[in-house]
């Protein structure tokens, strides 16, 4: 794989993946080994696979453990602990399900290679390595500093115990790390099968204009019409199966990452509305919204460390249903091209294939497209003016109470 990798320049669907491979693998999520065009399992990686799970879970346990119950750690607030025991509960479900879904995410690599090293040309690897290289390149460097930016600043015991301290970090800063890598490595794998489903849809348009330019030509060239229909009928044949076999790896992709993305989507939701709310919400006497250093300070790390992750799959996942839905329109098309009567039931039992496929990125019926970005917009701006008319209300009794009290006193 070394010899046959080059940044930027890929050439198949293993230097493809290289560089997400090569961080999982660093993060002990990816147990196989690669001979010839398939993958394996690794017996040393996947020992080292259970060992990393297996601590972290008991890390996990006892940093929810030290938060909930002896207080020995904490974030300064009790907002900012429950945040903490949330993130710690959801990135270690996800951690789990990673380890535990090792064995069906590689039959999902391994079916996603040979789909893609039958339709894709070298000239489209190297197209899509050009976006997928630079983003996990480029990514990978940017969460390392926001990730260095936003621990430099905080401190999680309040004791001096700084070995303690360290490791905590150390163990957080791996399930961040985890997380995005299964993220990034499930937008990739949505890149491959958008740019198969373009495929399907460029071998159309060039079916069309074969139909398109037999439909003007001259009399003698009608003697070969025949053959050609054909040839467009074992063509079709050959587009629906490769469709079929697409749709097939969707359900399967979505069936993986489905419990993984819904707990990145929550977490994400969590973070950013209490981070908004921390940083710009604040009270002196009446209620004052500010977009302050602080503000600044916490969108620099936490906010866009979030909305990283979610906007590259909410742009994969789009852009994806819309190249699958493309195919549909482009057989209208061919359809409206031709005079064959094979050729148009051909069509239309491709047409009804479509229709029948649902060919959607979906999390246990969350869409991952841009309406979920739309709601995660609309959730957090609700939640957040439920929080400010909760703070007025907290307020609003303090001051109440206060009076009574002084009402007391007086009489």
């Amino acid at each position: 794989m070394k010899n046959r990798w080059q940044l930027l320049h890929a050439t198949d669907f293993q230097s493809l993946m290289y560089p997400c491979f090569f961080y999982c693998g660093i993060l002990g999520i990816f147990p196989y080994k690669i001979n010839a065009s398939n993958f394996e399992i690794s017996k040393p990686r996947y020992i080292l696979s259970i060992v990393i799970i297996c601590v972290s879970s008991i890390i996990c346990l006892l940093v929810n453990h030290g938060i909930i119950i002896s207080k020995v750690i904490t974030l300064g607030s009790i907002v900012r602990d429950f945040e903490a025991v949330c993130f710690l509960t959801f990135n270690g479900l996800i951690m789990i399900l990673t380890h535990i879904l090792s064995n069906p995410r590689m039959r999902l690599l391994q079916k996603i290679w040979e789909i893609s090293s039958k339709l894709l040309p070298s000239k489209t690897y190297q197209k899509l390595s050009r976006l997928i290289h630079t983003k996990d390149v480029l990514s990978a460097i940017l969460i390392a500093v926001q990730e260095y930016l936003y621990f430099s600043k905080i401190r999680l015991l309040e004791t001096n115990l700084w070995i303690v301290n360290c490791l905590i970090t150390a163990f957080i800063i791996y399930l961040l790390q985890l997380e995005f890598h299964m993220n990034m490595l499930y937008v990739n794998c949505v890149c491959v099968l958008k740019a198969c489903f373009k495929k399907i849809n460029d071998d159309l348009n060039y079916m069309q204009k074969l139909m398109t330019n037999d439909m003007r030509s001259s009399v003698p060239s009608l003697i070969c019409s025949t053959q050609r229909n054909q040839i467009f009928l074992i063509e079709l044949k050959t587009l629906m199966k490769q469709h079929l076999m697409i749709n097939e790896t969707v359900q399967l992709l979505n069936i993986i990452f489905s419990l993984q993305l819904l707990a990145t989507a929550t977490v994400t939701f969590i973070q950013i509305t209490r981070e908004l709310y921390d940083s710009i919400v604040h009270w002196q006497g009446d209620l004052i919204i500010t977009f302050d250093q602080h503000f600044l300070d916490a969108f620099s790390t936490t906010m866009v460390h979030y909305v990283m992750k979610v906007v590259p799959i909410v742009w994969a996942c789009e852009t994806g249903k819309n190249q699958a839905r493309e195919i549909s329109t482009t057989i209208y098309d061919v359809l409206n091209n031709t005079r064959d009567e094979q050729i148009k039931g051909e069509l239309q039992l491709f047409s009804l294939q479509i229709l029948h496929c649902k060919n959607t990125f979906l999390t246990k019926g969350l869409a991952m497209d841009a309406t979920l970005l739309v709601a995660m917009v609309g959730g957090i701006t609700t939640y957040m003016l439920i929080l400010i008319q909760f703070l007025f209300a907290a307020h609003s009794c303090d001051e109440t109470f206060g009076i009574s009290i002084t009402n007391n006193s007086v009489i």
